[in-house]
C-alpha cells in the first residue's frame, strides 16, 4: 500500500522475459536491416537512466524491436510512450506490453525516416526555445544502418526547430556504433573529428555516457556500442542555415588527410577557384595548412559566415557542384579521347 500522500509507483505486471518473448513470437534479428537485440534488462535501465527524470514524461521510442528498452521506460513511471516499429514482425509482443500498461502505449506501425513528429506529442507540451526542454524524450537503439541519416535528419529539425523540436529543445538518446560515437563527441585535433562533430557540436550538446559491448546483444555485432544523450542548445555555435553549415564541412572533410585549404577548394569553380579560396581563408582568418581535423568550431563559424556572405554576393556559388564538374570534365576528356587530368581519378576516389 502507497504511503499517504504519495503516488505509488508503476509497476509492469510479471511478464514473459524477452528471451521469451523472441522465442514466442519466432523472432529472428534481421541483418540486411542491422538489427541487434539488448536483452539485458540492466543494460536497458541504464540507457534510460541517461534520459534523465522520465516520471510523468511522454518518450517516443525509436526502433523497440522486441522491447528490451521499452520495459525500462515504461519501469520509471512514464506518463506515454509513443512506440515507433519498421518491422511488423514484433507488434503482436509490443502489443502484450501495451496491454500491461493500459493507457500508457499508442504503438505506430512505420518508418521513423518520414513519420510526422510534430504531431507526436499533445501541444500543451511545447515550450519556448530558451526555456528549459520541454518533459519529452527520444530514446533508441538504432539500427547501424539508419543511425546516421537518422541523427543527421534530426540535427536538421533542430536547426529549423521543426519535427520533434517543434515543442522545444527535446533532449534525445541514442546508441551508435562506438566508432560513430567517438565522433560525434571529437574534439579538434582528435582523429575521430569529423563532419558529425561539427554538425552535432555546433547545434548541441553531445554526451558519451557509456559503452556497451558487443556481447550483451544478440546477435552480436562486430562492435562496441556507444550510448550517445543530445540537448539541443540555445543558441548554435555557427548561426548559419543548416544546408549551408553542411556544405562547408562537408567540403572540408572531403580530404581530411590533405591541409584544409584542398577541401575548400571544391567549393568554387575551377574558374578563379584559387583567388577565390584564398579571400575565403584569408578573410575568416584560417591557416590554409591545417589538416580539416585540427580546425576548431570558431574557426568553422569563420568559415561559414564569409562563405554565407559570398554565397550572398554570387547566389550561384551556392549551387556549384565539384562532382558534377569533375564529371563533366572526364566526359570531354573521353569525347576528345584524352585520359583527362591525372588527379582527376584520385579526387574521384576520395569524394
Amino acid at each position: 500500500m502507497a504511503a499517504p500522500g504519495k503516488v505509488a509507483a508503476f509497476r509492469l505486471p510479471p511478464l514473459p522475459t524477452i528471451g521469451e518473448i523472441i522465442k514466442l513470437f519466432r523472432l529472428k534479428a534481421l541483418k540486411q536491416l542491422s538489427q541487434n537485440f539488448l536483452l539485458d534488462l540492466r543494460l536497458t535501465d541504464k540507457i534510460v537512466k541517461q534520459a534523465g527524470e522520465l516520471k510523468n514524461a511522454h518518450v517516443c521510442e525509436v526502433g523497440p524491436g522486441p522491447g528490451g528498452i521499452t520495459r525500462s521506460i515504461l519501469s520509471a513511471g512514464v506518463e506515454q510512450l509513443l512506440l515507433i516499429e519498421k518491422d511488423a514482425r514484433f507488434i503482436p509482443g509490443l502489443q502484450m506490453l501495451s496491454e500491461a500498461a493500459p493507457g500508457k502505449v499508442r504503438i505506430v506501425h512505420g518508418d521513423i525516416l518520414t513519420y510526422k513528429m510534430e504531431k507526436a506529442f499533445p501541444k500543451h507540451l511545447k515550450k519556448n526555445w530558451e526555456d528549459e526542454p520541454p518533459d519529452i524524450h527520444i530514446i533508441g537503439n538504432l539500427p547501424f544502418s539508419v543511425s546516421t541519416p537518422l541523427i543527421i535528419k534530426w540535427l536538421e529539425n533542430v536547426s529549423k526547430r521543426d519535427g520533434p523540436f517543434t515543442y522545444g529543445r527535446t533532449q534525445m538518446t541514442l546508441t551508435f556504433q562506438k566508432e560513430v560515437g567517438e565522433r560525434l563527441t571529437a574534439n579538434p585535433g582528435s582523429s575521430q573529428r569529423s563532419r558529425l562533430s561539427i554538425m552535432a557540436q555546433h547545434l548541441c550538446t553531445v554526451e558519451n555516457c557509456f559503452i556497451i559491448p558487443g556481447q550483451a546483444f544478440v546477435p552480436k555485432p562486430e562492435v562496441d556500442v556507444a550510448v550517445v544523450h543530445f540537448t539541443p542548445l540555445v543558441q548554435p555555435k555557427i548561426q548559419q542555415p543548416f544546408a549551408l553549415v553542411e556544405k562547408l564541412v562537408q567540403s572540408v572533410f572531403q580530404f581530411r588527410r590533405k591541409y584544409c585549404f584542398r577541401g575548400i577548394e571544391t567549393l568554387f569553380p575551377e574558374n578563379g577557384r584559387l583567388k577565390r579560396t584564398e579571400q575565403l581563408m584569408m578573410t575568416a582568418n584560417v591557416d590554409p595548412t591545417l589538416r580539416p581535423f585540427q580546425l576548431s568550431m570558431s574557426q568553422f563559424r569563420n568559415l561559414c559566415n564569409v562563405y554565407r556572405k559570398m554565397c550572398d554576393e554570387d547566389p550561384s556559388l551556392f549551387v556549384f557542384n565539384y562532382r558534377e564538374e569533375l564529371r563533366q570534365k572526364k566526359t570531354k576528356g573521353s569525347l576528345l579521347g584524352g585520359t583527362g587530368q591525372p588527379e582527376q581519378t584520385e579526387e574521384e576516389n576520395q569524394l
